[in-house]
């Protein structure tokens, strides 16, 4: 439960006074309304008794006293149907304020979350490069170790590569939307990043099936092969220490369908609602061990919707999640 803060506890106060006085000065504005008919009801009875051959029974029959009658009670619907459109409405404005405000907290603070992590991707692959440079500098290594750590610098090069590659891509998916599209065979495109992942992530068991014949398709090159790399990824990422990732690639008369499986921990159906959120991440920023920008599937919707495609997140049997991509033809 969230903790009432003094300015929430305001907030409040001032939303209920608003409501109790609204609530307060429709029910004056009834009452006044019924006291005027009152009142003139017992002035236009005075008047017709001093008429002779008045007999009160026969009120309700009189012209005057049914004008009167229909004014008040248009009257008394015109109150009750103004106060509960009023009502409603200032109801409907405090709801969707404070809605706003929520969302823009939860973007504040998905924002505060990618600044966290940010500072963080960019300093642990720096201040390894920079470890390992000057021990290769200090040191008189042998051409093995040299090799080794040569490679480990690389990696993390190639990791500081990707993470600016989706802060660029990201920035230019909310600009001009600018994709150039061109014919791309999915089956080089998916084999030639698992190769590149293999090599990356050599104690994961990647699993690739696909079809025999050529599977082309007219799209943004560098845009799918985020797609592909980002999903990926994110099934190695969130899988447990036996890593298996499963990426089917299947060609359908109007669609092409990848699928990329993972047997990791899974995703709520609360959180799948969430997860292609600009900055979103699971759990807290302080405490989430998975490293991430909150980047990824964002980038990986946003790149699937200008290709006019789907992506479907589903859960896998006995545990982990399924990424379904469809791209028309």
């Amino acid at each position: 439960m969230k903790a009432l803060t003094p300015q929430r506890i305001f907030t409040y106060f001032i939303i209920g006074y608003v409501l109790l006085a609204c609530a307060w000065w429709g029910y004056l504005l009834y009452s006044k309304n019924e006291e005027a008919f009152i009142a003139k009801k017992e002035k236009l009875v005075y008047n017709l008794s001093l008429q002779r051959n008045f007999d009160e029974t026969q009120l309700e029959r009189n012209p005057e006293y049914r004008s009167l009658e229909n004014k008040h009670n248009r009257q008394k619907r015109m109150i009750i149907g103004e106060g509960l459109f009023f009502l409603l409405s200032l109801t409907a404005g405090i709801w969707l304020i404070n809605q706003s405000f929520r969302r823009e907290v939860a973007f504040a603070r998905q924002q505060q979350n990618f600044l966290l992590s940010i500072t963080h991707e960019l300093k642990s692959p720096l201040a390894s490069v920079k470890l390992i440079l000057e021990t290769i500098v200090k040191r008189n290594l042998e051409k093995i170790q040299i090799n080794k750590f040569s490679t480990k610098a690389l990696g993390e090069v190639d990791r500081l590569h990707q993470l600016v590659n989706n802060i660029l891509l990201a920035a230019r998916i909310e600009g001009s939307n600018n994709f150039k599209f061109e014919e791309v065979d999915m089956r080089d495109l998916v084999s030639e990043i698992l190769d590149g992942l293999r090599e990356k992530y050599p104690d994961v068991d990647f699993t690739l099936r696909q079809p025999e014949a050529d599977v082309s398709i007219k799209c943004d090159k560098m845009g799918l092969t985020s797609v592909v790399l980002n999903l990926v990824e994110n099934a190695v990422k969130y899988s447990p220490q036996e890593k298996e990732i499963e990426v089917n690639l299947y060609a359908e008369p109007e669609n092409i369908l990848l699928e990329v499986k993972d047997h990791g921990v899974g995703i709520s159906e609360k959180e799948k609602k969430k997860i292609f959120d600009k900055f979103y991440r699971i759990g807290n920023e302080n405490t989430r061990k998975s490293k991430g920008t909150g980047l990824g599937l964002y980038i990986v919707h946003e790149i699937v919707n200008a290709h006019k495609g789907e992506i479907l997140v589903k859960d896998n049997t006995p545990k982990g999640t399924i990424f379904q991509v469809a791209l028309p033809i």
